[in-house]
């Protein structure tokens, strides 16, 4: 899933990308250079850089103020008053409670206005209605952070849109960092401090959606921070990402994203994670149109185009998964576990049929299963009978309970080169043999680099196996379903196979026009769709080959055209706004004599005419067979701004929908990764004694597209470049057809 290596280009594709422009888009470099200086725009105007917000007064104030602060039962602030008076103590921090008629609030002395606070203040907790009047007052007083609880904003619809517009707005010119509004108390948690190692830090724009993960403390899993966004009316998932990656206590990001307030923002988040190796798990809403519905509704944002979105997390190493369940067991897995020694996996079993049902979900999610050599399956047949299989998944028939032998066992398949991570299957328990495994498994994982997983499948969970001697290791990653234990392993492999090679695409994105885009600023027209030989000429500024053909406005020239071109050619329609010119009747092919091309034209023009399309005149073309048809386009996302996609091209793209998406900036690496999630990528490598096609030729004509779409994005709506006939191998690619459309 996230597996994408960062190739380099052969230096034949290197210098023809340059040519294009003044450098490629993630051009090779040695590694990832340190972040743009503050201010840093790429070609299209939009950051390379974001700061990394000082949140540590934040979530450890000295210091609170509560305005808005009640000790009157019955009244809605008074609990919340209460948890943060006990959050408060704590936590070391003086509380200052703020009401304009009360001297006192649970014996606190109170201040009527935030200008009355005494000294410092770092962070400012509002229960009030309307937060809105009290933002310059902070402003004012340098209050640096506030918390905003009040709903009735975005979420609610367009007039809650404006409110928080007008909220937000006065947010920036106070210089005060606002949490919500639309939020909720679980910043202000009771954390337990007993727990060692890496933790968990927890952002959700909904608090309900973290409390699974909050919880896994109970079971040993430390949790450091929890940001409930809301709204984000200024801080977001963004912010906190940048944030936790950089804290050195912080061995996973688990976040449960609803929408994205700003998509580039997002992206510079996520790279700061991948540079500094922290993996980010993500459920995010929106995957159909009712879960998109809902989300806009609860939070008042974008989801985004889902595919879009799925394709910029995979970029970015952002592991995405689907349930809560998934969100902990894969958080808590990434936390804590080493990096892996190697990438095989070896199943351990008490039983043949749960051996081999958890071998089939584990290789069918893509987790090799080396088969052991024979020279390991000799040694352990020395504990296990020879007829039970042990080449991988590993049949023991049944744990040794009175010796050692099951120790041998576990110590052999771990001691395989091939083997970096143990996974033992447990389907239920079988005391004492359950309990002699769980054991060894244990003291295994205490003298071995390798992880070992275990999953226990019993629906009680209170057996002492499980509850004492599994959950009270830190060094056994156990799991209570097959799916999550593969999931989570899978992640966790892919994610150091992902940053071992990770390359920020930002540290290359080019700042500066290249002369393409000079060439392309003549040939665009405002708010119109260009004319298949005009989009022709956009793609043959950028360096993206197109036949040889010619734009001709009489039969006489058309029958000139085609003898220089060559024999034979394909005759069409051209004209401004015209995009389905096939089912017009509108394109001739195959014509090989002046006779044809005569008439073609003549007949062309004919139903242009009784379709009322005002040609610009009738191309002459070159005709190219002998390839496969693919497409390249460019296209808008209300999130992420322009995006790049790459499918099975022709008349059918519509009804195949084989298509791979990507936002720029991304390197030649992505563009192959493109290629390889198609599901008729095997067309490209040949089928039915077909050869193989150009890939670099259309990795390169990809890489030049997003040149087009980073420099020509505020004046690009749409390109299609269909189809893009991939020749046999090097022989490069040509586009037959493209559909430009101006913003």
């Amino acid at each position: 899933m996230l597996g994408s290596t960062h190739g380099t280009l052969t230096s034949d594709l290197r210098a023809r990308v340059v040519a294009c422009g003044d450098r490629p888009v993630n051009a090779v470099h040695e590694a990832a250079g340190p972040a743009a200086s503050a201010g840093d725009l790429d070609v299209s105007g939009r950051p390379l850089y974001a700061p990394v917000p000082d949140l540590d007064r934040f979530f450890r104030p000295s210091s609170v103020a509560v305005v808005g602060a009640s000790d009157t039962e019955g009244r809605p602030g008074t609990g919340i008053t209460r948890q943060l008076v006990d959050w408060a103590a704590r936590v070391g921090a003086r509380l200052h409670p703020v009401h304009p008629t009360r001297t006192s609030v649970f014996g606190l002395d109170c201040v009527p206005s935030v200008a009355d606070l005494p000294g410092r203040v770092d962070l400012a907790v509002l229960l009030v209605g309307d937060p809105l009047p009290l933002i310059p007052q902070l402003g004012e007083a340098k209050v640096p952070f506030a918390v905003a609880f009040a709903s009735g904003f975005a979420e609610t619809g367009e007039q809650g849109a404006a409110a928080q517009a007008r909220l937000a707005a006065a947010v920036e010119r106070s210089g005060v960092r606002l949490l919500g509004p639309n939020t909720n108390l679980n910043a202000f948690e009771s954390f337990r401090d007993d727990l060692e190692g890496p933790a968990i830090a927890l952002i959700t724009q909904s608090g309900h959606q973290g409390r699974p993960v909050f919880t896994m403390q109970e079971l040993g899993v430390r949790l450091s921070h929890w940001a409930p966004t809301g709204n984000e009316a200024d801080l977001e998932t963004a912010d906190f990402i940048s944030y936790f990656a950089e804290r050195p206590e912080v061995g996973a990001i688990a976040c449960y994203v609803e929408g994205l307030k700003d998509g580039r923002s997002f992206l510079l988040a996520a790279d700061r994670a991948a540079r500094r190796g922290v993996p980010v798990v993500a459920v995010k809403v929106g995957r159909t149109d009712a879960g998109a519905r809902t989300a806009a509704s609860h939070t008042g944002k974008l989801t985004g185009s889902d595919q879009v979105v799925d394709a910029a997390m995979r970029q970015f190493g952002v592991i995405r998964v689907d349930g809560l369940d998934e969100l902990q067991d894969t958080a808590a897995l990434l936390a804590r576990a080493r990096r892996p020694v190697a990438d095989g996996v070896a199943v351990y079993s008490i039983s043949g049929g749960t051996g081999a049902h958890f071998a089939d979900l584990a290789t069918a999610a893509g987790l090799r299963l080396p088969r052991l050599g024979d020279a390991r399956q000799a040694e352990l047949h020395q504990w296990i009978p020879p007829y039970l299989n042990v080449s991988n998944p590993i049949d023991n028939g049944g744990h040794p309970v009175g010796d050692r032998r099951g120790r041998k066992i576990i110590d052999s398949i771990l001691a395989d080169p091939e083997v970096g991570v143990l996974i033992c299957p447990i389907t239920g328990p079988f005391p004492p043999m359950s309990d002699r495994l769980a054991q060894d498994l244990v003291d295994a994982a205490e003298t071995t680099d390798k992880l070992v997983c275990v999953v226990w499948g019993s629906p009680v969970g209170t057996e002492a196996a499980y509850r004492d001697t599994l959950l009270g290791s830190s060094r056994v990653a156990t799991f209570r379903t097959f799916a999550n234990c593969i999931t989570a392993v899978r992640a966790h492999l892919s994610h150091h196979r992902f940053t071992d090679r990770y390359l920020s695409p930002f540290d290359e994105a080019p700042r500066t026009p290249s002369p393409s885009y000079r060439k392309a600023q003549e040939l665009m027209r405002p708010g119109e769709q260009l004319s298949e030989h005009a989009a022709k000429q956009l793609l043959r500024a950028y360096g993206i080959r197109v036949p040889r053909e010619q734009l001709v406005t009489s039969a006489a020239a058309s029958v000139r055209a085609a003898a220089l071109v060559g024999y034979p050619v394909v005759m069409k329609a051209s004209a401004p706004q015209l995009a389905h010119k096939t089912e017009l009747g509108l394109v001739k092919i195959g014509l090989t004599s002046a006779s044809q091309v005569r008439d073609s034209y003549r007949e062309l023009t004919d139903i242009a005419r009784y379709e009322g399309v005002d040609l610009d005149g009738v191309l002459v073309c070159q005709m190219v067979e002998r390839g496969v048809e693919m497409v390249v386009g460019v296209a808008q996302d209300d999130l992420f701004g322009p995006t790049v996609t790459v499918g099975l091209g022709g008349v059918l793209v519509e009804v195949l929908h084989d298509t791979a998406v990507r936002v720029p900036p991304f390197g030649e690496d992505q563009a192959r990764d493109m290629l390889g999630e198609l599901r008729g990528r095997a067309l490209l490598e040949g089928v039915r004694g077909g050869p193989p096609v150009d890939v670099d030729a259309l990795v390169e004509v990809v890489l030049r597209v997003q040149r087009m779409a980073l420099e020509l994005g505020g004046q690009l709506a749409e390109l299609d470049v269909n189809p893009l006939m991939v020749l046999p191998r090097g022989q490069g690619a040509v586009a037959l057809d493209a559909l430009a459309v101006c913003r």
